[in-house]
């Protein structure tokens, strides 16, 4: 267990005045637009120009000795290349050790490049926060394959992180596979209302959908059978869908399941936001399921800490239960 402490680019928000404030403010906000905490924090800061992240991997690539390459880069197809965990070191290099001063700034910049410019600061100092470090010093990488002259994937994982950058290289998978991302803001158990928790606004508008749920929608929503953290085993897709499918909600339900969509989705780039809605939408947005885990809620406050939304090819798992760890899996429909 990890002493607690706090993160100072994390906005402590009480998540029922939260839902209160949101509740009017963004009624008419459409599914693709700033999410509800970016409004009630003010207007999101502009866009600051960065080089594309996959330039960067190249131009890291190119840096790289071939003792260091002994040690993290692999050929493409490499069964590691699709492995995720909550808190795992994909190689035994680690940044703030195994590289030069130049190479750091360039994962730096290439990570930071992975997400949006109103989350990418927040992230990294999550990061930083939940590796007892001042940035990604804790961080390991590796490469698969050869970044310019081919397919190639560069994954970047360490304490609630699993990022990937690989230039579509990945055929029909979005964010290039599996990825994941969480956040303990005070501790190991946090609090009822997850102070400080830069991710906590995601279940707040998750929580919406289901306060807009009658009673016989609530059954099916609520379930008591969250998967276990099992390694890249939790994103594997398929299976029985778990609770109430989305085309048995009303027009302005499914708005809100959009609009959770939209909120998960906010602190990634553009490119990755929109692949992933893509896939989803290649899918069958009525065929999702939206599911709600009644014995997992901190402070049995009827505010659920575990949710899922689910499709037969994707996986958006939240569970807020005892921290933030989030499994991300989305990928492109079977075709019959």
């Amino acid at each position: 267990m990890r002493p607690a402490g706090f993160c100072p680019d994390c906005d402590d928000v009480n998540r029922r005045d939260f839902l209160k404030a949101t509740a009017a403010g963004v009624a008419g906000v459409s599914a693709l637009s700033v999410p509800a905490s970016a409004l009630l924090a003010g207007q999101p800061k502009k866009d600051t120009p960065r080089r594309k992240s996959e330039t960067l991997v190249a131009q890291f690539y190119q840096t790289l000795s071939d003792e260091q390459k002994q040690k993290m880069a692999f050929p493409f197809d490499h069964e590691l290349r699709s492995a995720v965990d909550n808190n795992w070191h994909i190689t035994k290099v680690r940044l703030g050790k195994d590289f030069t001063g130049e190479q750091q700034e360039l994962v730096r910049e290439i990570f930071l490049g992975l997400h949006s410019p109103e989350y990418a600061d927040k992230v990294l100092a999550q990061v930083a926060h939940d590796s007892d470090s001042k940035g990604l010093e804790d961080a390991a990488v590796a490469v698969f394959g050869t970044p310019g002259t081919g397919k190639f994937e560069f994954v970047l994982t360490g304490r609630h992180v699993t990022r990937r950058c690989d230039g579509d290289s990945v055929a029909g998978a979005a964010f290039g596979g599996p990825i994941f991302y969480g956040h303990a803001a005070q501790g190991f158990n946090e609090k009822p209302d997850h102070p400080g928790n830069i991710y906590w606004y995601q279940a707040v508008q998750a929580n919406k959908l289901f306060d807009a749920l009658d009673g016989k929608q609530r059954e099916l929503a609520l379930r008591t059978d969250a998967r276990d953290e099992q390694g890249t085993d939790t994103v594997k897709l398929g299976g029985e869908p778990q609770g109430i499918p989305v085309a048995e909600l009303s027009s302005d339900q499914k708005q809100l399941v959009r609009e959770t969509m939209a909120d998960v989705l906010a602190p990634f780039r553009k490119a990755d936001a929109d692949e992933c809605l893509k896939l989803v939408e290649a899918g069958g947005f009525d065929k999702l399921h939206m599911a709600f885990f009644k014995n997992m809620d901190v402070g049995n406050d009827g505010v659920w800490d575990v949710w899922q939304i689910q499709g037969p090819a994707m996986l958006w798992y939240f569970r807020g239960d005892p921290h933030v760890h989030t499994w991300v899996h989305i990928r492109e429909p079977k075709q019959a």
